[in-house]
């Protein structure tokens, strides 16, 4: 047993909700990847003297998430606390949402949206951590707001109450559902499904599986509140706040729109439009950074420096009182490092702000942005082997300082235990590929197995997309592991898609190998979503793979049967993105890309570890290896697309730990309660040494 010494940061008077410690073993656990403080939505305040953000942490024990709103002074040494966040808002795939935060003009209070008690309402926090309060109070769960006449007013939006919503899913299980296209059958009908903190009745949307609670098609109705007095009164049409536009269409505007965002003190809009030849690609591989200028300008400004052009720009925000677009740059060949710049609208010129390894901006998702007053950025920095801190760059200088850092001490262990560098190589065809390489500690001379992840690997990294292989646990365990970023652009062609993924696998285990890195007769895979299917698309198509482990299920007739009761966009979709129609339509077609009528070319064995809404799509396929001891599945209750709640995060980590230890290392966990699992596994490892000695 590791003894440690812990100790808590106490900061005003409140807990900080990450905490560091001193252990006699250097120890990266599943656990301390998966409780890892994140930080999200940097935004400066109105006299650019400081910064609300929010720390958003798992806990396993009580498999439930922590948020908490903290305000810093760009000179004070830590953070004060001043709300509780309540519950993380989650999209239906099962990603955090965006937490925006708006500072009132005063710069003595912020307003956010926080999921408390069922209830989702604007709060309103005192920046100096004196007291925090719903504002709403509203019977329908607040959808946006924004403030207006100069801070005095709050304006939101709602849709249906809370009661109607849950009226009317009563109101289906009394009489029965309904089936139509917008159904989810593959899952639990009735309140199977979180939304807003509680189990839901869902649909899905128009958007391929994407899910909505019922009555979600109910329109916004904007409401107003006079912050002084209370006073509330229904908006008229006339009086709802408005969205700028994309500038579509313009024009004098080049490309396909993409980003678009205004000055807020003048009338230029700032773009990104895609440019570029898109033949074969689901969208055009180039960007153009531009600026329209209002009044009556008949084109666009392009930024023409060598330092904006030909480069992957995926953000823009406008510095505060300057003539300047501040761009981010994420370079694929740098895997996916992020660089922030300014230009000059009017001059032209182009100007580095700050170059780094990893992540400079809003929080996890790579496109958000750092908060930004005139002087300074304030951005969540991360890298392949250090966590998520909280960083203020000069804007002419470029000079960083570390504001806070909640997850110092996982820093320092990742750095002595499971350091990553970045990986470049090409496959034979001279396509180039990137990845975080995680070293194995060795415990020998000879080669290491290798573990292998494929998709996007941004940031700090800690199990791949979706967060299930726990990649500096499985190179402390002597594994070595690697996380491949799916290169540039979406091919639509889906055997060169999936082709191009596995040339990547392919050509890197040649790479580690002939360097005496990795033992090529053990490396496993795994992956979710686009890689989930490389995947398996690698299982049928390559003999590199030893075990494997898929999050998600892939295209097969019982996906189709399922999938085709959402009607022509689904059959659009299926055609436009796999070029299948159904499997009597293209059968070729079928069986050169779907497992299921490749289940003879699968040598490896497979651990199949989904969530409930999506399981039943892979069945067709999934129970002929089950039954034949190639493959082991586990089904996670109320889960979607990725995995959210702490316990189930916890034991996919886990028990792909073990998965890939039992296959590549022979290595069993002594834990009693994981006999089963390994008696069930040694009859597998048996059973495929007869069929396939």
């Amino acid at each position: 047993m590791l003894k440690c010494i812990a100790w808590h940061l106490l900061i005003a008077g409140a807990l900080l909700a990450a905490s560091t410690s001193i252990c006699h073993a250097d120890v990266v656990s599943p656990r301390r990847l998966l409780e890892v403080a994140d930080i999200a939505s940097p935004t400066m305040s109105p006299d650019g003297r400081s910064v609300a953000f929010r720390i958003e942490r798992a806990s396993v024990e009580r498999n439930t998430y922590d948020t908490i709103w903290y305000v810093q002074g760009l000179g004070d040494a830590w953070p004060r606390r001043v709300a509780d966040g309540g519950l993380p808002l989650r999209d239906s795939a099962g990603e955090s949402l965006p937490s925006n935060v708006v500072w009132s003009p005063d710069n003595r209070w912020i307003y956010y949206r926080a999921l408390v008690d069922g209830k989702v309402d604007v709060w309103r926090a005192a920046a100096d951590g004196s007291g925090a309060e719903p504002l709403t109070h509203d019977a329908a769960d607040v959808r946006d707001f924004a403030l207006g006449e100069g801070g005095r007013v709050l304006r939101y939006s709602v849709g249906a109450t809370r009661e109607a919503v849950r009226s009317a899913e009563q109101a289906e299980y009394d009489q029965g559902i309904h089936i139509d296209e917008t159904v989810p059958i593959g899952q639990g009908l009735f309140r199977s499904g979180y939304v807003g903190g509680r189990m839901a009745t869902q649909r899905f949307s128009k958007v391929w599986f994407d899910h909505l609670p019922l009555l979600a098609d109910v329109p916004d109705r904007w409401m107003e509140i006079e912050l002084a007095t209370g006073t509330r009164r229904a908006l008229a049409d006339s009086d709802v706040p408005s969205v700028p536009s994309l500038a579509s269409g313009k024009a004098g505007v080049d490309g396909d729109p993409w980003i678009s965002v205004r000055d807020p003190h003048g009338s230029v809009v700032a773009l990104l439009t895609r440019i570029g030849d898109g033949s074969g690609q689901m969208y055009r591989p180039d960007v153009l950074l531009s600026a329209l200028p209002g009044g009556h300008a008949q084109r666009a400004i392009k930024c023409v420096s060598a330092l904006c052009t030909g480069k992957a720009i995926t953000g823009i925000q406008w510095r505060p009182d300057h003539d300047e677009v501040l761009f981010t740059i994420t370079d694929p060949r740098l895997g996916l490092a992020q660089s922030i710049l300014r230009w000059n609208v009017e001059g032209g010129e182009v100007h580095v702000v700050v170059q780094t390894g990893g992540l400079a901006n809003g929080g996890r998702d790579p496109s958000s942005s750092c908060g930004v007053s005139a002087e300074v950025l304030v951005c969540v920095t991360a890298e392949a082997d250090r966590p998520p801190r909280l960083e203020w760059i000069d804007l002419e200088s470029g000079q960083r300082h570390v504001l806070f850092d909640p997850n110092v001490a996982l820093a320092q262990d990742m750095a002595r235990v499971a350091p990553a560098r970045l990986l470049r190589w090409e496959d034979k065809q001279g396509r180039w590929f990137t990845g975080q390489f995680y070293s194995a500690r060795r415990r020998g001379d000879g080669p290491v197995p290798l573990f292998v992840t494929y998709y996007s690997c941004p940031g700090f990294v800690r199990g791949g997309v979706g967060d299930e292989w726990p990649l500096a646990s499985l190179a402390q365990a002597g594994i070595s592991a690697l996380c491949i970023n799916d290169p540039p652009g979406y091919i639509m062609d889906a055997v060169a898609r999936h082709g191009q993924g596995m040339a990547a696998v392919e050509s890197v285990i040649d790479l580690l190998s002939s360097e005496g890195e990795i033992d090529r007769a053990h490396v496993g895979m795994g992956g979710l979503s686009f890689g989930g299917a490389v995947t398996l698309w690698t299982a049928t198509e390559s003999d590199v793979l030893a075990a494997a482990s898929v999050a998600n299920p892939v295209v097969s007739p019982t996906y189709y049967l399922i999938g085709s009761m959402k009607g022509d966009a689904f059959l659009k979709g299926l055609r436009e993105m796999w070029g299948l129609g159904a499997p009597s339509e293209t059968p070729e077609r079928w069986k050169a890309i779907s497992p299921a009528f490749k289940l003879d070319r699968i040598r490896a064995p497979i651990l199949f570890q989904h969530s409930e809404q999506e399981y039943m799509y892979a069945l067709d396929y999934e129970i002929p290896l089950i039954r034949e001891h190639r493959a082991d599945l586990y089904v996670f209750p109320n889960e979607p697309h990725q995995k959210f709640q702490p316990k189930h995060k916890l034991a996919a980590y886990e028990r792909n730990l073990d998965w890939f230890r039992f296959w590549l290392q022979g290595y069993e966990d002594p834990t009693p309660s994981k006999k089963t699992q390994y008696a069930r596994w040694q009859q597998m490892k048996a059973s495929m040494a007869v069929r396939t000695p």
